[in-house]
């Protein structure tokens, strides 16, 4: 191609847009002094034009290239000054990737002729030009709207946190080359697997193409969980299956219409808090040299040094209009483009930060929020936050905007404490099970608004949980480091593998503890995929940079029990409306919604002394249906109250039982309960040590045994 650049007064998409005259670039750089597109041929290794582009408009340099289509190869080359004292890092002898690329070309290998600046002298710009082995934008053929997305009622979620590799890359029912694909997770065995559990929500891991640090690229590993992004919009071709006719892009949407079709919504995790570039050290591979004091927080004592709340090295500057407008591109492009329904924050804190005059304060109606909040593609979106960063006010748990959810590692840590510590005291327990109505305002945050886990992919899987009571992650290379040291983990006497069959039956009880407590809990529940077949990773509680066996889930060893025991709390969850609450429970005197009402075993109301009493390790909850004033009272079992039996005690504990006939369906101690009738003479029933019991007040048909044991 041998074309000339026209200027466009305005565009309104930044990256590449190609339009029935040829192809509209827009880079966003306002400090830059002059912008040259870079054109290559196929391969990415030849230049074949280099086109200087119009003056900016609004510091964005726009322009049409008449002629040109979907497959260009191209990258910037970004003229401005060399001083990073003041922050300033331009270098035109480094070809720069479009951080709105729609597909990328290469892979970044960590080389050292990526940095901008000299190896050893960090003030000296390096003119070696990078541009063979830098990666490469690749101009999109639009694939046109992706139809309509699929919203869940939030009270009936159960959410499946799943790495698009990990589930299916030692799946044996999935063709070999669909392993650990997009093409592998919309096969029929995955989504089979799902359905199984009652998933109706799969939070995907990062999908989009990302930068691995040079640490791990030394010691020959990579960013397995994908949290370093270098282009927000473009798919990640590492979880292609390169069938023919396909691309990166047609694959991953139809993974998505598989999904939408199987009746699974889909959000997706993305990182907008920091790049792959990391600190000020690292590589020169797109922001850093289009214009670095636009698009990262710099440390406003010293701008040569990015400011760092994230761990990654970097923070983006999202108080800037330019980068938000990035943003909104990049999240608009995976609603339209391949149907994603909702997104998780990585680092959420990050994007609520205001600039250096504001203190870089958290705000939940900060410029992003309210621009997410106004767009009329993102705000049917569901927004879930990750409320934590690393900087000064970076716990943020419970102040994002209403709407929002929030992943609520107190909920976390509750339960691995009353469970297997002994801690904490009935009444903050007690708040988690009942959506920590202490945390989200129950006049402006709705009540599944707290995500309830024990595991994620951040930290021990929960079968490790159960196995381990330290970290044990040599593999990362960083000498046992790394990983979160506060677990809240056993080993149930053995660390690790075993053969003895207590150690065996203790672990299988706790595993269906948790479980059951997630999902019986007020709030939005989560699994990670690994809980649903008891998938351990040798103790490594960060496993981000093992791209092998050890994330993979173990399919060869599966417990399929698990994924029984999920679907059939699931089902119990449809089949009794207050399990499923809309609505925050109310107390006794309520007049409507669901009524909770707290026991104690002898069947006492506990006083604020046995809230905070650190010997009650037990306690019953009743919940109930209460019409609405005036209404008829309903006999429909699918109203039917409920009683939960919690004993967290180190002994059998004796449960004095209310009123009435209650009908067991779960009991942790054995898998099930089925239908079973507590009948007593004394209107009384004893729990085993570290069991939960779920009863109701009428049977329910057709419930299915939550796994292979045998009701005593």
């Amino acid at each position: 191609m041998d074309a000339a650049l026209r200027p466009l007064l305005n565009t309104s998409l930044l990256g590449a847009t190609v339009v029935a005259e040829g192809v509209e670039f827009a880079l966003a750089a306002p400090n830059a002094h002059a912008v040259e597109l870079c054109l290559f041929d196929l391969t990415g290794q030849h230049e074949v034009q280099r086109l200087p582009m119009p003056a900016a408009v609004d510091g964005v340099w726009q322009a049409l290239l008449p002629g040109a289509g979907a497959g260009l190869v191209y990258g910037w080359r970004v003229h401005g000054p060399w001083n990073p004292a003041q922050g300033e890092r331009f270098n035109p002898h480094k070809l720069l990737l479009d951080p709105c690329a729609g597909a990328v070309l290469g892979e970044y290998g960590g080389q050292d002729i990526h940095l901008g600046h000299q190896v050893g002298a960090p003030q000296q710009q390096d003119t070696r030009d990078n541009a063979q082995a830098a990666l490469k934008a690749v101009v999109v053929e639009p694939l046109g709207p992706a139809g309509r997305g699929l919203h869940v009622d939030p009270a009936q979620r159960l959410v499946c946190e799943l790495h698009v590799k990990g589930l299916t890359a030692l799946h044996p029912d999935i063709p070999p080359e669909l392993r650990g694909t997009y093409a592998g997770l919309a096969h029929p065995a995955a989504i089979a697997h799902l359905k199984t559990m009652g998933v109706t929500t799969v939070s995907l891991m990062p999908l989009a193409s990302c930068a691995d640090e040079v640490r791990l690229l030394q010691l020959g590993l990579r960013n397995y969980w994908g949290y370093s992004p270098i282009a927000w919009s473009a798919p990640t071709a590492r979880y292609w299956s390169a069938q023919a006719g396909s691309s990166p892009r047609s694959e991953l949407r139809a993974m998505v219409s598989a999904l939408h079709a199987a009746g699974l919504e889909v959000w997706l995790d993305v990182v907008y808090n920091h790049s792959g570039e990391t600190d000020e050290h690292g590589p020169t591979l797109s922001l850093r040299g289009i214009d670095n004091a636009t698009y990262y927080h710099l440390d406003p004592q010293n701008p040569a040094h990015c400011l760092n709340w994230t761990g990654c090295g970097n923070c983006l500057r999202l108080d800037h209009p330019l980068v938000i407008r990035m943003v909104l591109q990049s999240l608009r492009s995976w609603v339209l483009d391949f149907g994603i329904d909702g997104f998780r924050f990585d680092l959420a804190p990050v994007l609520g930060r205001s600039g250096a005059a504001q203190g870089h304060d958290f705000s939940p109606r900060a410029p992003l929020f309210e621009a997410i909040a106004s767009d009329p593609v993102l705000s049917s979106c569901t927004l879930v936050a990750e409320p934590w960063d690393i900087g000064h006010g970076g716990y943020q748990l419970g102040r994002f905007p209403s709407g929002w959810l929030e992943w609520n590692d107190r909920f976390r840590d509750a339960q691995r404490g009353f469970w297997l510590h002994q801690t904490p005291v009935l009444g903050e327990w007690a708040t988690r099970l009942a959506g920590s109505s202490d945390v989200f305002d129950t006049h402006r945050r709705a009540a599944h608004s707290s995500v309830n886990f024990v595991a994620a992919h951040d930290g021990f899987t929960l079968a490790d949980v159960l196995r381990f009571t330290h970290r044990h992650n040599l593999a990362n290379g960083e000498n046992n480091r790394d990983g979160h040291g506060h677990n809240l983990s056993i080993n149930c006497g053995v660390e690790g593998d075993t053969d003895d069959p207590g150690v065996l039956a203790r672990r299988h009880q706790w595993q269906r503890v948790l479980l059951a407590v997630t999902l019986l809990s007020l709030g939005t529940p989560m699994v990670q995929a690994g809980d649903s077949i008891g998938h351990s990773q040798q103790g490594n509680n960060n496993a981000y940079c093992l791209d092998n066996a050890t994330s993979w889930l173990d399919w060869a060893r599966a417990d399929a029990r698990y994924a029984s025991f999920i679907g059939a709390l699931q089902a119990l969850r449809r089949a009794r409306s207050v399990l499923r609450s809309a609505q925050w429970w109310q107390g006794a005197d309520a007049g409507q919604g669901v009524v909770a009402r707290w026991y104690l075993p002898e069947g006492a109301s506990p006083s604020d002394q046995d809230w905070s009493d650190p010997a009650r390790r037990a306690l019953a909850l009743q919940l109930t249906h209460t019409p609405r004033p005036g209404s008829a009272k309903s006999t429909d079992s699918l109203n039917a109250s409920c009683l939960l039996l919690f004993n967290g005690a180190a002994h059998a504990v004796r449960f004095v039982l209310p009123p009435g006939d209650w009908f067991l369906h779960i009991d942790t101690q054995y898998g099930n309960g089925l239908n079973r009738l507590l009948d007593s003479a004394d209107g009384a029933q004893t729990l085993p040590c570290g069991s939960l019991w779920l009863a109701s007040t009428a049977p329910i048909e057709n419930l299915q045994k939550p796994d292979s044991e045998e009701t005593p």
